[in-house]
């Protein structure tokens, strides 16, 4: 908690320090953000919401274990409360039939009070403390969807905020409907011939071309990559191009960002020239790894990656990424990466992987092969409808159980619910990519806003479960609660 004492922008006693802090907390937040919209509110009608809407007539696959004949006015009702999010067209509700039940789906929000809406599914990235939908009805469960950065939202990477679901679906492999492997297409793609060969990238080394390619667009992030990186290059030739830390021009054809960042042939013949690919993800947190990690591999070059501390769980064997946090230095990665540079047998031994017997990681093979949805696989599901028949199957064994437990409660447990857990998204507190958060200077614009940003999502992680433990129905009052919490901390009752 040192490094939250730290970052206070006021100096105080007591009291008038906390005060000052909450303050702060909510500095960046404006005024319309913090009022609710209340319109669907309004509208809504509890006995009739349903009435006026209008069902897809398109059929959905039904499970071999799903006998669920009920009517869609019988089904429980599953709410995306992030419509943009909502898969499923035309219309906003549908009928999905699942595994082995089937509920109702919509994304019109006048079904939030009503008895029948069971379970509300929120995207991660939208989710915000002060536009929950409150009151939080004894009744209904919360789903989580997020498979985004843990920088899109560290709300939910504290206690009090991911506890908040029943249900999850994350990159951490501890979540309910784990998506830690969706940006691996498939274990081909993995398999793919190496795209230059070797003879080649030496040719293109003895021409000039630096050993190492660095390409982003993204600056300022919670995991600080730039400045190590910046450190890197003063021991190591890098190209680096996009705008941070830019040195070269991107060829004409590739300055569109859009094909920069896709995997346009000419843009990934361009970046597959390079022996090594700096992969450094925008947040540090187990299990997170994206196309930075998995598009080099896939090309036949050798990310040089930091992201997941634990992604060697998921490597194809143990040779086939250079570890970042393995170094105790930038200088001492950059002695390696030479070194690889200069030894053809050392190097292609990182490339091994490539023929399908070298693959040695099991629980890569089981991940690939157990995954319920699929990614540009039209004979699975996607990822969306893979989670929502998840929370379809758990809402109605829950309310089956709930039913029995009611009709005969002295021959039956009353049913637990699910609740997340720190393990179902939680990531630490952002750090310095290169250096320790001591040595930094006051005005360091990092330091300024991550850090910070980290530890205000608490604030709000904590308000937001006391707005529910209060009943409270207006989440504006959100800014009230987090006061009287910082109030209690610091008179040593919280």
């Amino acid at each position: 908690m040192a490094g939250r004492r730290r970052l206070l922008p006021c100096v105080g006693l007591g009291l008038l320090a906390v005060l000052c802090w909450v303050w702060v907390s909510f500095a960046s937040l404006s005024g319309d953000q913090l009022r609710l919209d209340v319109s669907d509110r309004g509208a809504f009608q509890p006995q009739s919401a349903l009435s006026d809407m209008e069902f897809a007539s398109v059929a959905s696959y039904r499970g071999p274990g799903n006998s669920d004949r009920r009517s869609k006015r019988e089904l429980p009702i599953l709410l995306w409360w992030s419509g943009g999010l909502f898969p499923h067209f035309p219309g906003d509700t549908e009928r999905i039939d699942c595994a082995t039940s089937s509920c109702l789906v919509t994304s019109n929000r006048k079904v939030q009070l009503y008895k029948r809406t069971a379970s509300i599914i929120f995207y991660g990235t939208d989710f915000r403390a002060y536009e929950a939908p409150l009151p939080r009805l004894r009744h209904q469960t919360w789903a989580l969807f997020h498979e985004e950065s843990p920088m899109n939202n560290y709300v939910l990477s504290h206690g009090p905020g991911i506890r908040l679901f029943n249900y999850t679906a994350t990159f951490r492999r501890e979540s309910d409907y784990p998506l830690t492997l969706q940006w691996l297409p498939s274990l081909e793609y993995l398999l793919e011939p190496v795209a230059v060969s070797l003879e080649e990238k030496n040719r293109l080394r003895r021409e000039g071309l630096a050993p190492v390619l660095y390409m982003q667009s993204h600056c300022d992030v919670p995991s600080d990559r730039d400045r190590y990186v910046r450190e890197l290059m003063k021991y190591i030739e890098v190209d680096s191009y996009g705008k941070c830390l830019n040195n070269r021009p991107l060829p004409e054809h590739l300055e569109d960002t859009a094909t920069a960042t896709g995997e346009e042939p000419g843009f990934m013949n361009f970046v597959a020239r390079y022996k090594f690919h700096l992969a450094l993800e925008n947040g540090v947190c187990p299990d997170y790894m994206t196309e930075k990690l998995w598009r080099p591999l896939h090309q036949g070059c050798v990310p040089v990656y930091r992201g997941s501390p634990v992604v060697a769980d998921w490597m194809p064997n143990d040779h086939s990424v250079v570890i970042i946090d393995s170094f105790p230095s930038p200088k001492a990665l950059a002695d390696f990466l030479k070194r690889l540079d200069e030894n053809d047998d050392e190097y292609v031994r990182y490339l091994e992987f490539k023929d399908p017997r070298r693959i040695t990681n099991t629980r890569l093979l089981e991940g690939l092969d157990s995954r319920e949805w699929g990614v540009n696989d039209m004979s699975k599901p996607n990822y969306l409808n893979g989670f929502e028949c998840y929370v379809c199957d758990q809402e109605n064994a829950r309310l089956a159980a709930e039913r029995a437990y009611r009709k005969a409660p002295q021959k039956t447990q009353p049913p637990q619910r699910k609740m997340a857990s720190n393990s179902h998204m939680g990531c630490p507190l952002p750090s310095p990519g290169y250096g320790d958060i001591k040595d930094l200077p006051a005005d360091d614009g990092w330091l300024q806003i991550w850090p910070q940003d980290y530890w205000q999502s608490l604030d709000q992680a904590e308000g937001l479960e006391s707005l529910i433990r209060h009943n409270e129905s207006d989440p504006s009052l959100l800014w009230k609660h987090i006061q009287n919490i910082a109030v209690s901390r610091a008179r040593g009752k919280h």
